[in-house]
């Protein structure tokens, strides 16, 4: 949308309780400021009064929030167009104009709306996908968010067992998040529990080892895991730590069992969605993708096929895209630090699962490897590859197809060719 096509320009400085408003009618004229209560009824207000005053035209409104109460109010307004802005786009700019660092809140909101009005051109203006994926896109980020808090109480739970009940990690099979170690805890929250459980507690509630061939019987097992118990020698035998460690387990372990069922409900909300979304089949078929990352590669790119021109558009807001500073004889390059994390992670994650599953892919790294690169700056640089061939795909509306690439690369002459796997040498045995 042009410049020329807005009514007004609104800068909006958000607080918890009220906001500070500026406005600057296209038309011109003096700054004119307010405040809006952080209400329903008080927003609602506002905007009837913003449509009445503006004959329903588009009114630009620019603030520092890209999710959360205000923008989630603003949103269902057809003639509000929201430009969400980075709050260090703002300081940075502050900074320009009044360098001793004065701030105040009514000053802010008209920095936003001259901002806007004199860069409207530069920025993007925020619209909101379907429902759909801006459900996937809160689900898959809640459940990113509460993985890491479960990495969390794990790490400190392990941290909490080393130090007074080492015992227990001798009967971590799997994660200690794991339904059966949680359970195992909870039943014998201190080594001195443990040992002085009966034969027939242990039997019941330790984890069950799987046997290999030639292995001894369950039985076996049992009766040696018992002997070890029995002969353990304690970490510690103070009472203030170890008094302190039970509690902090037990705790960690109700936590971490709450964080698991959480985690569940929200994967199994996200297959739901997955499941609707019209582009399931299209993110379906990249390679590493998985159960996992198609969900984040759908709610990253949408439906709105008008959201991005170019593939760098996703390249550069994503911030897998480099960030080149040159100046005089001096030409750095180096990673991008101001973009959404979650989304720049959902490509890193994805670009390496890919190199399990894709065959260019996988020799894209052994080159780029072979000639020095470091792993991580690899991978950012494998994505920036799969966000071409991603776009592509999403513009076309057409499902990634492995085999077809590698035919172009060979065509191209690519130099991943040269380490490329051969291919399979063609059965020439005659037919019986």
């Amino acid at each position: 949308m042009t410049q020329s096509a807005f009514a007004a320009y609104v800068g909006l400085d958000w607080e918890h309780e009220k906001h500070a408003v500026c406005l600057l009618p296209a038309a011109g004229g003096l700054a004119q400021h307010g405040e809006v209560k952080q209400t329903p009824e008080a927003i609602a207000a506002w905007v009837a009064e913003l449509r009445e005053r503006f004959g329903g035209r588009p009114v630009a409104v620019c603030l520092e929030q890209s999710r959360g109460a205000l923008i989630y109010a603003l949103m269902q307004y057809d003639f509000l167009v929201l430009f969400p802005i980075n709050p260090k786009q703002l300081s940075d700019y502050r900074q320009a104009l009044y360098p001793s660092g004065a701030k105040s809140d009514p000053t802010d909101a008209e920095l936003l709306a001259c901002f806007l009005r004199d860069h409207t051109e530069k920025l993007r203006a925020w619209r909101p996908d379907d429902e759909i994926t801006r459900g996937l896109r809160l689900m898959t980020e809640q459940r990113r968010k509460w993985v890491q808090d479960r990495v969390a109480l794990t790490n400190e739970l392990q941290q909490r067992l080393k130090e007074s009940y080492v015992l227990a990690l001798e009967f971590c099979s799997a994660d200690l998040w794991s339904g059966p170690f949680l359970a195992l805890l909870e039943k014998f929250p201190s080594q001195r529990e443990l040992q002085r459980a009966s034969p027939k507690q242990l039997e019941n509630w330790l984890p069950r080892r799987r046997r290999a061939a030639g292995d001894p019987s369950a039985e076996e097992i049992l009766a040696e895991q018992i002997t070890a118990i029995r002969k353990a020698v304690p970490m510690t035998t103070d009472s203030a730590v170890l008094g302190h460690a039970t509690l902090v387990v037990a705790n960690l372990v109700a936590m971490i069992r709450t964080l698991n069922q959480s985690i569940a409900e929200c994967e199994k909300k996200i297959d739901e969605l997955f499941a609707q979304h019209p582009e399931r089949e299209l993110f379906a078929s990249f390679p590493g993708a998985g159960k996992a990352l198609a969900p984040r590669l759908a709610a990253a790119y949408g439906t709105n096929r008008d959201k991005f021109e170019a593939a760098q558009d996703m390249q550069q807001l994503s911030g897998i895209a480099p960030v080149t500073k040159a100046s005089g004889k001096t030409k750095v390059v180096h990673m991008r630090w101001a973009c959404p994390k979650f989304l720049r992670q959902t490509f890193h994650e994805f670009a390496r699962c890919s190199i399990n599953y894709s065959p260019w892919a996988k020799a894209y790294v052994t080159m780029r490897m072979a000639h020095g690169r470091h792993y991580h700056e690899t991978v950012r640089s494998l994505a920036f590859k799969w966000q071409r061939i991603l776009f592509q795909c999403w513009k076309t509306r057409q499902p990634y197809d492995e085999q077809r690439y590698l035919k172009r690369l060979r065509a191209s002459g690519s130099k991943i060719i040269q380490f490329l796997p051969p291919d399979p040498a063609p059965d020439l045995a005659p037919t019986p």
